[in-house]
């Protein structure tokens, strides 16, 4: 018998000036699976979710004169963490796809097995083999 998806409890979001772009670069260089997008009057992207085994990301277009916009005004880049289990497979689809790699595969005393590459306006994407574990 099949066990029911639950909904993640975390979920990164991030802003792009042209998320329809990072929607198909997450997609293509990162394996990352379309589960919604809503698009507004103009085309552009208002809302996306893209998941990835059980985590799920969501973005959006930047929108001047929402109140979001103005509390993240002066955000940065933002990082998120993906678990995978062969990174090295994972590295050569991202390499393949143009992703600029700027940490290179490394090996960690930990266990864990991971690369970090950052998307076309400035988001850093690590991804590895160490998988964090919940509390019982």
């Amino acid at each position: 018998m099949a066990r029911e998806a639950t909904a993640p409890t975390v979920c990164p979001t991030l802003r792009y000036k042209d998320a329809k772009a990072a929607v198909a670069f997450l997609e293509e260089a990162f394996g990352f699976t379309e589960v919604a997008v809503h698009a507004g009057a103009d085309g552009t992207v208002q809302h996306a979710e893209l998941a990835y085994g059980n985590g799920v990301v969501m973005l959006g277009s930047e929108r001047s004169g929402t109140a979001f916009s103005q509390v993240a005004a002066e955000l940065g880049p933002s990082s998120v963490y993906v678990v995978v289990a062969d990174a090295d497979a994972h590295h050569e689809r991202a390499v393949a796809a143009g992703a600029e790699i700027v940490l290179p595969l490394t090996d960690h005393d930990y266990g864990s097995r991971d690369y970090t590459a950052r998307d076309p306006e400035g988001n850093l994407w690590s991804f590895g083999t160490y998988a964090p574990r919940l509390p019982t």
